[in-house]
């Protein structure tokens, strides 16, 4: 965790308490914060499987904080107090904020600024603030990484007994399969009642000897971030690069695997529903599988998140050129649209786009909605054309 941090911060490891990823280490530290009905402010667009991790079994509550497109998605404080008041209006007691940085699904790191107005604000209401970090070292171009442990010590009169990290080796050694999450606390209450409850989702001593083996090797270590860092890099910038050249931008990211991509323009209305008829169309038509916005909570229609780290480079060359299909024939449809609307005059500058469907039906109550949806291996359906 320091070497991530550039060494900047260091860690404690009396305060480290292990779980079965950071599926079982953020769970386990609601259960140590929240009663059931309590309720965590968490800033949206967020990591879609927070609704089964978070709420499922605790029974914690998440209120939105809305963030918008025309900052860039950017927490405010006004936007907290937003989010603040409107739990205290529905009589709910909030325990905490809890935030990915960087973000997931967007793909951007928080600012020292951000960072210490996430901090006040915690202090202001004496509530908890969660840090996710599980994609700390997966940071490919500035700015750099700020944790929020490096805020903590230069900030003065910090609470750091509100101060929680989260953090895993899922992402940043690629070794997700291995089910390796810590809580970081600086609340020593928290950290004993942690430890108490690990026995549920125990890391076994195999896996503990292998890491620290792995981890100890700081040669090696030292030399896959930096390779994993260069290929992320690498891969963002041909990936966005070539969406630009079809007249697609994507938010400006410079961390974790995925890019937060706008086709607004592409909707028939901006609407939800045009954005999962949109969806649909990408699935099945395309085959490409991208998540759309609202599977994360945002609140404008449009966006999507697209990994483009878990494929090889062939892979990446036919998701492209069936993206590129697919806009130039949205984009030709739209003009013999606009045609015959000035020809026939009864479209009256509405334009509708419309698209022939496979006859594969998906439930986007289960596919979307459910806290069960994960990232697959590849963002390609497998299909024989």
């Amino acid at each position: 965790m320091g070497k991530v941090r550039g060494g900047r911060v260091k860690f404690d490891p009396s305060r480290i308490v292990m779980g079965g990823g950071a599926t079982g280490a953020s769970e386990t530290l609601i259960f140590c914060l929240a009663d059931p009905g309590d309720a965590f402010l968490v800033p949206s667009p967020y990591y879609a499987a927070f609704d089964r991790d978070l709420k499922w079994r605790t029974r914690a509550q998440i209120i939105q904080v809305h963030c918008n497109s025309s900052n860039n998605f950017q927490v405010t404080k006004a936007a907290l107090e937003i989010a603040y008041k409107k739990a205290q209006e529905a009589n709910m007691k909030v325990k905490g904020v809890i935030i990915i940085n960087p973000s997931n699904p967007l793909g951007t790191t928080y600012d020292r600024d951000t960072l210490k107005t996430l901090v006040t604000f915690v202090n202001q209401h004496d509530i908890h603030l969660i840090c996710d970090e599980i994609y700390a070292a997966t940071v490919f171009k500035a700015p750099t990484f700020t944790s929020i442990a490096e805020i903590v010590e230069q900030m003065e009169n910090c609470k750091k007994e509100l101060i929680h990290i989260l953090y895993s080796l899922s992402k940043d050694m690629g070794l997700p399969g291995f089910r390796v999450g810590i809580i970081y606390s600086y609340n020593d209450v928290v950290v004993r009642r942690a430890r108490q409850m690990s026995s549920f989702g125990l890391v076994s001593s195999q896996t503990q000897h292998l890491l620290a083996a792995m981890l100890s090797d700081e040669d090696f270590v030292d030399k896959f971030l930096a390779e994993n860092s260069k290929r992320l890099a690498e891969r963002h910038a041909r990936f966005t690069k070539e969406l630009d050249k079809m007249g697609i931008t994507c938010l400006n990211s410079n961390a974790g695997v995925f890019v937060w991509m706008d086709l607004r323009r592409l909707l028939k209305d901006q609407t939800f529903k045009a954005e999962m008829e949109l969806w649909r169309v990408i699935i099945n038509e395309v085959k490409l599988n991208v998540s759309p916005g609202s599977s994360f909570h945002v609140n404008e229609p449009g966006w999507f998140r697209v990994c483009f780290a878990n494929m090889d480079d062939n892979t990446v060359d036919v998701a492209l050129n069936r993206i590129h299909s697919f806009v130039k024939n949205i984009d030709k449809k739209k003009d013999n649209t606009v045609a015959m609307a000035s020809k026939t005059r009864r479209r009256e500058n509405k334009l509708r786009l419309s698209f022939s469907f496979s006859g594969r039906r998906y439930d986007e109550g289960n596919v979307l909605n459910s806290p069960h949806t994960m990232s697959p291996h590849s963002p390609l359906v497998r299909a024989r054309t």
